[in-house]
């Protein structure tokens, strides 16, 4: 079970504040699974899950919701599965391998040979911070951010992948790209990873 008190955010939310991915996960997916219609809003992040219900509402239910949640338990996997193509041509293709002490090819098989689960979102709208690298290929930024990495960038930092969604600045380990649309604003659900989805890199 997880062992976290959560906190009041005003009279309508409650913020959980735990110490890994995996807790957050099996926040989620614990609340979710409950189906409780007065929850408004479920905003993971990084070591944090924000639960929000409708003006009037009980949080008791979310309480009693998340005593239940179990990081051991794993990722529930009812969340869209989406296989990404990707050319990897980038330009730390060869540092990250450097780093590894591998070959650039043993790189690509590592990174799409894994299943990735969308953590949480932020950044930038559509930006999936995406758990599940292998170990070697865990890695710092990059000393110096870029002032502008190309929209459908395939990147690497510290425990996750990542997909730009759009052109802006980034210090992520790029290995390669993809011309799937990550983030459209016109669209009935704008962002393609919603938290809880699953990703697939697939050599193009």
């Amino acid at each position: 079970m997880v062992d976290t008190v959560p906190r009041p955010c005003g009279s309508r939310a409650l913020l959980f504040e735990v110490g890994s991915a995996a807790e957050v996960a099996a926040i989620v997916s614990a609340v979710r699974a409950a189906e409780l219609p007065e929850v408004t809003e479920l905003v993971p992040a990084a070591r944090t899950v924000l639960v929000e219900v409708a003006s009037g509402a009980s949080l008791d239910r979310v309480r009693d919701a998340a005593r239940s949640a179990d990081p051991a338990a794993g990722r529930a996997g009812t969340g869209t599965l989406h296989t990404i193509p990707v050319t990897y041509d980038g330009a730390d293709l060869e540092l990250v391998a450097r780093t590894a002490g591998i070959s650039p090819e043993e790189v690509v098989n590592l990174h799409s040979g894994a299943e990735y689960g969308v953590d949480f979102c932020g950044f930038a709208p559509g930006f999936g911070y995406l758990s599940g690298l292998p170990e070697p290929l865990r890695q710092p930024r990059l000393e110096s951010s870029r002032t502008a990495v190309p929209a459908g960038s395939v990147g690497i930092a510290d425990v996750y992948s990542c997909v730009y969604p759009r052109r802006s600045p980034g210090g992520w380990r790029l290995i390669g790209h993809t011309d799937v649309v990550l983030f459209d604003p016109g669209a009935e659900s704008p962002s393609l990873f919603t938290p809880g989805d699953r990703v697939r890199f697939e050599v193009r």
